[in-house]
């Protein structure tokens, strides 16, 4: 809601900055060619999503998550508690991360929501585990990162993968620094 507050601010002073400079028909030609360009970067990502997507689908009927589930089961023991009574919550959770791992987040983001849903507490109100995943999620370690690679190859990036070093330091740092403060923050609001 607030952002489209905030877009709708952006759009508002666009205009009325247009027509105090003059520049109406430039804002309309900009507004063409950005949603021209959107369009293009929409479907030139496509082929990729839906191929990682399919996958991540494929790998949850092979049985391929469960076996990821059993693999990661000490990580996720740790940080959801409940995945050691809720095997789906732990088969969904591993789905997550690993879709995560190859830098998929529209992949993961479904198996993320089921996730969600089975730690839904009673209270309406988000658990410690909800915040820690919503944490991993938006700080997620990539070890490939497929859609970042995607778009810098649409825009003409001959070794889009180039940035692996930088997306490992970054990712890890981030995923470990929020996922250590979701856990404090977790312990200090449990005190008050």
């Amino acid at each position: 809601m607030v952002m489209s507050w905030i877009f709708c601010g952006f759009l508002l002073i666009s205009c009325f900055s247009a027509a105090l400079t003059g520049r109406g028909s430039e804002l309309a030609a900009a507004t063409a060619q950005g949603a021209q360009a959107g369009i293009v970067l929409a479907m030139s990502m496509a082929g990729s999503l839906c191929l990682w997507t399919g996958i991540g689908r494929l790998m949850e009927k092979g049985g391929v998550t469960a076996l990821l589930s059993r693999l990661l089961r000490p990580l996720l023991c740790r940080l959801f508690p409940d995945t050691k009574t809720d095997s789906t919550l732990a088969g969904e959770l591993s789905g997550n991360i690993c879709a995560n791992f190859l830098g998929l987040g529209n992949a993961a983001t479904p198996m993320g929501i089921r996730a969600v849903r089975r730690m839904k507490s009673a209270g309406g109100t988000a658990s410690d585990e909800m915040c820690r995943l919503v944490v991993l999620n938006t700080a997620s370690i990539q070890l490939i990162p497929a859609n970042v690679a995607a778009v810098r190859a649409s825009l003409g990036c001959q070794t889009p993968y180039d940035i692996l070093p930088a997306v490992w330091i970054t990712s890890l740092c981030s995923a470990g620094l929020g996922v250590t403060m979701a856990w404090l923050l977790g312990k200090v609001w449990r005190r008050a």
